[in-house]
């Protein structure tokens, strides 16, 4: 997977619930007039590909996180949650153990120019929704006895950490999983960590698809393609 001139699939990481950039200075409600859950959503509609969640075997909770958009906005990947929603600090703020999984869905993109011009963008692969899988598990794991103002240096070299894991799906961190997509066996690029596990690989409908957890097991899990997005509050 080689780097071009532009970031990594926008460098957005899944993570995090959608929000609106904020100029400096502003209060939340200037810069956000329009209700988050609605901006969410409108943000998924905005897309040319199908969204994957878990399939109907999941009767648990299920919500919409963020998508992540190119220069001209056009919309490239999001996440849909499942189960407990995460936090970063986890167990270690609450003492309980979150069970939760996110699933990442990247649209499979050739190599194109950036919207101003003047580079062309990175092809995205499977490599591209593991890393985007890989770095937003980062973003809700918190090692024990870190001190707060570490976590920032912490998350950078892991992330990049991450970055490079992506870039070597055939490396001896990563193994094999078949799960199905769309009722369909599919081979999935695993891989475990202390933090939870992460798992990626391709569907046929035009999509990469990238999914990481914790306290819930990969190894029972199915995906579909997301029919209504009402069912995601």
């Amino acid at each position: 997977m080689e780097t071009t001139s532009s970031s990594r699939v926008g460098a957005q990481a899944p993570a995090a619930p959608a929000q609106e950039p904020q100029t400096a200075g502003q209060p939340p409600e200037a810069a956000a007039p329009v209700p988050a859950a609605r901006r969410t959503v409108e943000g998924f509609l905005a897309a040319d590909f199908p969204w994957y969640g878990l399939d109907e075997a999941f009767t648990g909770p299920r919500w919409l996180m963020q998508v992540g958009t190119a220069a001209d906005g056009t919309v490239e990947h999001g996440s849909t949650g499942h189960g407990d929603e995460p936090s970063a600090r986890g167990e270690i703020a609450t003492g309980e153990k979150e069970r939760f999984a996110v699933v990442v869905t990247v649209a499979s993109n050739p190599v194109r120019r950036s919207g101003d011009g003047t580079g062309t963008l990175e092809a995205t692969s499977v490599s591209s929704a593991a890393w985007l899988a890989g770095s937003g598990l980062l973003a809700y794991s918190w090692p024990g006895q870190m001190d707060h103002s570490l976590r920032s240096d912490w998350l950078d070299q892991q992330t990049e950490a991450a970055w490079e894991l992506a870039d070597d799906l055939g490396g001896e961190d990563w193994s094999t999983l078949s799960l199905p997509v769309d009722g369909e066996p599919t081979p999935f690029h695993y891989r475990e960590s202390e933090f939870g596990w992460v798992l990626a690989g391709s569907t046929g409908s035009g999509v990469h698809l990238g999914a990481y957890g914790r306290g819930m097991s990969a190894y029972g899990l199915g995906f579909s393609a997301i029919a209504d997005l009402g069912a995601y509050e």
